[in-house]
């Protein structure tokens, strides 16, 4: 059965029948009640919650989650120009069976061409809770989370067959530099926009990665230890169910999916997740507790020096996000608190790391 894609005005009813019955889900919807939830900025999430005209079967689900692309024309134009309509529609397709990282059950994805039309229909994973960006977490989040990335980069270490796709990784289409050059261009305004809340060191070496031509943000092929990255590895990409004594965490947001450093994911999360206060006492702990998860998962032939010193390289790994993507999206009040907290945090993480050693 071939269904279409639908927008946020014309999905019905009868959509939701025909794309169950795809699903060999057993259910007759009657209504179905629509309210926006997240706080997405290239896409827009809606939670439908249904009611069924008989009894349905026990995998009906109660409510789903559709996600359209945004309504603002900058985000839209963004999210094709970066394909992160098509990564994300494709991660679902192709990707998402492979792997352990718990993430929502796909009913359907579609896109036209390279977007910005597309449809995502997923699990809703209520009682689950957004993550906050600005409140940040605790050391006991951190490390659940931290597990749950094992389960993304485990069953993809060094998998040279996924370089093979293309719209996950091409760089014969990109140039090497291409990340550098947009961050270059961005850094201006970015400064001008965010500088003012920012310490004078912090603004300094987020400068500084853009003075050299051999900047951590060129990407001139895989590195020798890679996996699938996440890339927005973030509080706010993330849902979590403490119930029953222990945190549940599941992974959404797939818009940015490529192959890297898996330690830039790992550094991501701990130095946008954790203040300063909260993070340095249990830094490498953290990262052992990886690191440990990572062999009991299967992973060979990396050691503990070589895990370090990736996971510090990898401190400048939330700079580009912050800082390109804060200049092209549509700018919003919360937008503004996230992306200067950010700032904050990747430029302190950096700087405690001394990870400016490698910009010189």
């Amino acid at each position: 059965m071939t269904l279409s894609i639908p927008d946020e005005q014309s999905i019905d009813a009868e959509w939701f029948n025909r794309c169950f019955q795809a699903c060999s889900i057993d259910a007759k919807v009657k209504s179905f009640a629509a309210e926006r939830v997240g706080t997405g900025q290239i896409g827009k999430c809606i939670r439908y919650t249904f009611e069924y005209a008989s009894a349905a079967s026990a995998d009906a689900p109660k409510s789903l989650v559709g996600k359209f692309p945004s309504d603002d024309i900058s985000s839209r134009i963004t999210g094709v120009a970066l394909q992160n309509f098509l990564k994300e529609v494709r991660f679902y397709q192709q990707l998402q069976s492979r792997l352990s990282i718990r993430t929502p059950r796909c009913y359907f994805a579609e896109i036209e061409g390279e977007g910005p039309e597309f449809f995502l229909l997923l699990e809703d994973l209520a009682p689950a809770q957004q993550g906050d960006q600005l409140r940040g977490c605790d050391a006991r989040t951190a490390a659940a989370a931290l597990d749950q990335l094992v389960g993304l980069h485990a069953p993809s270490w060094c998998d040279q067959t996924l370089s093979e796709l293309a719209w996950l990784y091409d760089r014969d289409s990109r140039p090497a530099n291409a990340t550098l050059e947009l961050y270059r261009a961005q850094l201006p305004g970015f400064v001008d926009r965010y500088g003012p809340e920012l310490a004078a060191d912090e603004c300094q070496i987020i400068q500084q990665l853009a003075e050299n031509d051999a900047s951590p943000l060129v990407a001139d092929g895989l590195p020798e230890v890679f996996s699938l990255i996440h890339v927005d590895y973030r509080l706010d990409n993330l849902l979590f169910d403490s119930g029953g004594g222990r945190i549940d965490v599941a992974a959404v947001d797939w818009q940015s999916i490529t192959l890297g450093s898996p330690l830039a994911d790992v550094a991501y999360f701990i130095g946008a997740g954790l203040t300063t206060a909260d993070r340095t006492p249990v830094e490498e702990q953290l990262v052992r507790g990886y690191f440990d998860a990572l062999g009991a998962a299967g992973v060979a032939n990396f050691d503990w020096s070589e895990c370090w010193q990736a996971y510090r390289y990898g401190a400048f790994s939330g700079f580009a996000v912050t800082v390109i993507a804060s200049m092209i999206v549509e700018r919003t009040e919360r937008g503004d608190r996230m992306f200067t907290t950010m700032a904050q945090r990747h430029a302190r993480h950096a700087l405690d790391l001394r990870a400016d050693e490698f910009l010189t």
